[in-house]
């Protein structure tokens, strides 16, 4: 998050708009001149803004003279494929998060684990791999639905594949897994919220729940 001193809001260098930090990505040069993303927020030198979303950061690097060169007051290298970049660098950033959330121990993985924790404990997410069989979701939705509320009911993500699971996690064949109420399964949330609204080209949805997600800790 950004420091006491420094300001809450930004203006994108591609559609002019002031926005909160948290709904913009930061770029900064590399010694080589290269446009790098700093999704900590934490890099050195002149710093610019970019509405986090697909789109805006395609046209970034399509304009990119006119966007970054005149943000960064000279000549700029940008290599193709900025958005893909930032997007994996979100990506991981949430995997990292949900292996904390296995060590605090507020995750669960395996469908009658998960089916058991639905009816026993506030669950705040459900994990489904992109690649899970759409009858164990349905049977785990419908758990779901009479189990132990939460203010608005557990959040589906379906963002990563069970390869990738498996590596976050350390563990093989992970499938399905529930998020129980902690910080951290929250701060994984939240970065699921800014990778989901980057690829929707939504930066401003769920400002309040997304505060501070970019900025990983």
């Amino acid at each position: 998050m950004p420091r006491k001193s420094e300001p809450t809001e930004r203006q994108c260098a591609v559609t002019r708009e002031v926005l909160p930090v948290d709904c913009l990505v930061r770029f900064v040069l590399d010694p080589d001149g290269r446009v790098v993303p700093d999704l900590k927020r934490m890099l050195p030198g002149r710093g610019v803004w970019v509405t986090a979303t697909r789109d805006c950061v395609s046209r970034a690097e399509k304009e990119g003279k006119r966007v970054f060169g005149r943000g960064f007051k000279s000549e700029v290298k940008i290599e193709p494929g900025l958005a893909d970049l930032v997007d994996t660098l979100m990506a991981k950033a949430a995997l990292s998060a949900l292996s904390i959330c296995r060590k605090a121990g507020e995750l669960v993985t395996g469908f009658s684990k998960v089916d058991a924790a639905l009816r026993r404990d506030p669950v705040v997410g459900l994990i489904h791999a992109s690649d899970a069989a759409e009858d164990g979701i349905r049977k785990l939705a419908a758990v779901a639905a009479g189990a132990k509320e939460t203010t608005n009911g557990p959040q589906i993500v379906r963002l990563f594949d069970s390869t990738q699971l498996d590596l976050a996690l350390g563990r093989s064949n992970v499938i399905h897994a529930a998020l129980l109420a902690g910080q951290a399964s929250e701060n994984f949330l939240a970065r699921v919220r800014v990778l989901e609204d980057f690829r929707s080209n939504s930066a401003k949805k769920d400002i309040d729940n997304a505060a501070g997600a970019v900025a990983q800790d």
